[in-house]
């Protein structure tokens, strides 16, 4: 006997089957079936053209045109859409640039577009062209009122960024990355006019030799909307500022020749500035001012003569890597501009530095440009080889960071660097340099010690540098709640000696009754 719910089964699929010859999706409105095509890759969307009437006016209106996706698709069926479908396979392109044909290709199907006076939300591609091929591929985007213009370009010789770019009123994002040779942007009286709705700009490989109006042109009068920005490369750049009110994002880099950077936001949250100032240059300078600022990332960055950092309040993560050249001196000044940076950064919670961070502050002559104390610091993270001398300058960081919860420490094993295995036996009849120091600083980092949560230590080979700060830190770390010292792989005889040493570890003295350590 049929029971109820089955029978309405049977009568729902009944009902349901008249409908099979309907094309329930092709009655979807353009916007959806717009954005369900855009999960695909052109290709495939392309091909939807030749099913009705009604796809083939969806493929002449569809708003994001990322032929990056072509790389790696054969184009015939996508050229079918402008000309006659043709079902055979072609070559495949490029994994970097469209080939030619690719490249008529996307000028066929901004033409269609054109005709059709259909607006183009994305336009993305990868091409090696002429300068009158890029200039115009991007008119008939600027034509089409394109809003994100993403392309990356090499061409035989430099080339002028069209002015049409800088004026259009449609275009929130732009990003031109230039290969070999590079560009040059037009003159300033077409710059500072422009750009008017530009909300996010990225450009690399710049020709910026013979351009002092850059210095002020990234203001509130060429760029009144501006939320990011990034600048790769630009060559000839000796002095940069930034101060757009609307900024939130800032990114810098390989800017080798600057000079001078001054950079200021009333809304700006991130910044980050790597491989850039002219390590030769003896007055250099950096100037921040940025009290949203919420995230610093200073990477391999030339030491400045001079440093200006102001109202960081709201700082909670930074990671600081100064980059030293062969044979750089590291003059009085550098140091009080290394000592200067390093204190601005006082409101920070989260704090990574660098190895040749950690060599700064243990240079000899460095102590006379002492810290500020990061009161607010929660972790702290270093990256350090570990050499005899760093041990002063880790002391140094320890002394400023007296509410420090978590301290990250990971070693760099160069092979350069001598480093003396520790022997419990030799240990007891005399006491290595490294433990009467940190013994010496007991009283100093006593509020260090007196906070300090947990402990992690990587790269850690049983070395006496190494075993006397576990050692310090579990004899006087008196909230010290977990200790990890990892060690990573060894062999069958290096494991043997390892568990020696680990058990002689554990029977140190430890001032946390709750302390625990750990081995991996």
């Amino acid at each position: 006997m049929q029971t109820r719910s089955a029978k309405r089964r049977k009568l729902w699929f009944a009902e349901n089957d008249s409908d099979n010859g309907i094309d329930r999706i092709s009655e979807l409105p353009d916007a959806i079936l717009h954005h369900i095509l855009f999960l695909l890759p052109i290709k495939y969307i392309a091909q939807t053209s030749v099913l009705s009437k009604r796809w083939r006016s969806l493929w002449s209106t569809f708003p994001d045109l990322d032929f990056n996706t072509i790389n790696n698709h054969p184009i015939d069926s996508i050229s079918s859409s402008t000309t006659k479908f043709n079902k055979t396979s072609a070559k495949k392109s490029s994994p970097r640039f469209v080939s030619f044909k690719e490249l008529d290709l996307i000028s066929q199907v901004l033409s269609l577009r054109d005709k059709k006076h259909s607006d183009i939300r994305i336009l993305r591609f990868r091409a090696h062209l002429s300068f009158s091929c890029l200039n115009g591929l991007i008119r008939r985007a600027i034509r089409q009122n394109v809003h994100e213009l993403d392309i990356e370009v090499a061409t035989d010789d430099y080339f002028n960024l069209p002015r049409c770019v800088i004026t259009s009123e449609s275009l929130r994002a732009l990003k031109l990355k230039s290969r070999y040779p590079g560009f040059r942007l037009p003159p300033s009286s077409v710059v500072s006019g422009g750009f008017r709705s530009l909300h996010a700009l990225s450009l690399s490989l710049v020709i910026s030799f013979s351009q002092p109006y850059l210095l002020d042109l990234f203001t509130d009068s060429s760029f009144p909307l501006l939320r990011t920005l990034n600048l790769v490369a630009f060559k000839g750049l000796k002095q940069l500022k930034i101060g757009c009110r609307a900024l939130v994002d800032v990114t810098l880099e390989r800017c080798l020749q600057l000079h001078g950077l001054d950079v200021s936001g009333a809304k700006l949250e991130r910044l980050r500035v790597t491989s850039s100032f002219d390590a030769y240059c003896d007055k250099s300078w950096v100037k921040i001012n940025a009290p949203k600022l919420k995230s610093l990332r200073w990477e391999y960055n030339s030491i400045t003569g001079s440093s200006c950092l102001e109202n960081l309040t709201s700082l909670h993560e930074a990671s600081i890597d100064f980059f030293i050249a062969i044979h750089e001196e590291l003059t009085t000044a550098k140091l009080h501009s290394v000592s200067n940076f390093l204190s601005a950064l006082s409101h920070a919670h989260c704090l990574t530095l660098e190895s040749q961070c950690i060599e700064i502050l243990s240079n000899k002559n460095y102590f006379s440009h002492l810290l500020h104390p990061f009161n607010n610091l929660q972790s702290l993270e270093l990256h350090t080889g570990f050499n005899k001398h760093n041990v002063q300058g880790l002391a140094c960081l320890f002394r400023s960071t007296p509410s420090l919860h978590t301290l990250i420490v990971k070693i760099i094993n160069d092979y350069k660097i001598e480093r003396r295995q520790w022997n419990r036996d030799l240990w007891d009849m005399y006491t290595s340099e490294e433990e009467q120091y940190w013994q010496s600083q007991t009283q100093t980092l006593k509020p260090f010690l007196d906070n300090l949560n947990v402990v992690e230590i990587h790269g850690f080979l049983e070395c006496e540098n190494e075993v006397s700060l576990a050692k310090f830190l579990l004899k006087h770390g008196k909230a010290l709640q977990e200790m990890t010292l990892c060690t990573g792989h060894c062999n069958y005889r290096d494991s043997l000696r390892r568990q020696k040493i680990r058990s002689q570890m554990m029977g140190f003295s430890w001032a946390s009754s709750n302390a625990k350590i750990s081995f991996h």
